[in-house]
This record gives structure tokens, sequence and C-alpha cells, in this order.
């Protein structure tokens, strides 16, 4: 497969895990197990913005493999922060996403890191910078959850 392919897959493997994670109520899972202030709202908005990123990486993906790096790092994060290790730290209490986690964006994600670094052009430095990029697009929401409710963000 080409890495253009297996970026398309990854945005595919990416809608699953969305709708496994709507269906069994992630915004509750994340206010109690990882204090996150989220609404469906927020829920709707980033995942929104990660299908856009999804096309935008897959039709880049062949000119510019970093951006597929980095959509590959973003899952491969998501999966291990955000699904595996609360489970892991809750002694098994279920984490929605943690199943297209493990049998989506793991195998994809290594996939699509197995074929760039497979490439003489793509170095362990664009690695890297991939997963600081990748970390960078899981925390910014993040982050916007916890500052919009600041007084000086609020819009009243």
């Amino acid at each position: 497969m080409t890495l253009t392919e297996w970026a398309w897959l990854a945005l595919g493997a990416y809608a699953i895990h969305m709708l496994e994670e709507f269906m069994f109520d992630w915004r509750d899972w994340a206010r109690a197990i990882i204090r996150l202030p989220v609404e469906w709202a927020d829920f709707y908005m980033t995942n929104a913005i990660v299908v856009v990123l999804g096309i935008v990486q897959a039709e880049v993906a062949a000119t510019i493999p970093l951006a597929a790096a980095t959509f590959a790092a973003l899952m491969l994060i998501n999966a291990t922060f955000f699904h595996v290790l609360p489970m892991i730290v809750t002694r098994g209490r279920w984490s929605p996403g943690v199943f297209t986690a493990v049998v989506l964006f793991y195998p994809v994600g290594i996939a699509i890191f197995a074929k760039l670094l497979a490439m003489p052009s793509f170095t362990a430095l664009h690695a890297a910078l991939a997963f600081i990029f990748g970390a960078l697009l899981m925390a910014y929401p993040i982050a916007m959850l916890h500052l919009k409710g600041r007084t000086y963000f609020r819009q009243v």
C-alpha cells in the first residue's frame, strides 16, 4: 500500500473511533475519569476538525509525509494516553474508544511509521517532530477546554 492509501485508512479508522466514543458516552467518561470539563459540542467540534485534518493529511501525504506522520502520531498518542493508559490506571474501567484505539489506531499508526521510516528521506528527526506536532494537536483542545472557563475568555 502507498503512504496515501495508509493516510486515507487512518482517517477511516479515526471515523470509526469517533463513533465508538460517541456510542459509549465518551463525554461522561472524560468528565469522570480524566476530569475534562467537556461538553458534547466540544466533542463534535474537535472531531470535525480531526476529520478536516485527516482529509488534508491524506491529500498531501505523498508530497508532505510529515503531515501523515503527524496524524499517525496523533492516533498513537490518543490511543495510549487517552484510552489504554487510563484503563490501566483505573484497573480495567472501560474507556470509550479503547477497542478501536487498539484494533485500528495502533496497527494503522505503526504501519504509517514503518512505511515512512523505510523512505530514505524520512528520518528519526521527522518521526520525533511528528510526535511533537501530534502531542501539540492533542493538547490544544484540552488547553482550550481548561482556559474557556476563565474570566478573561468568557464572552458575557
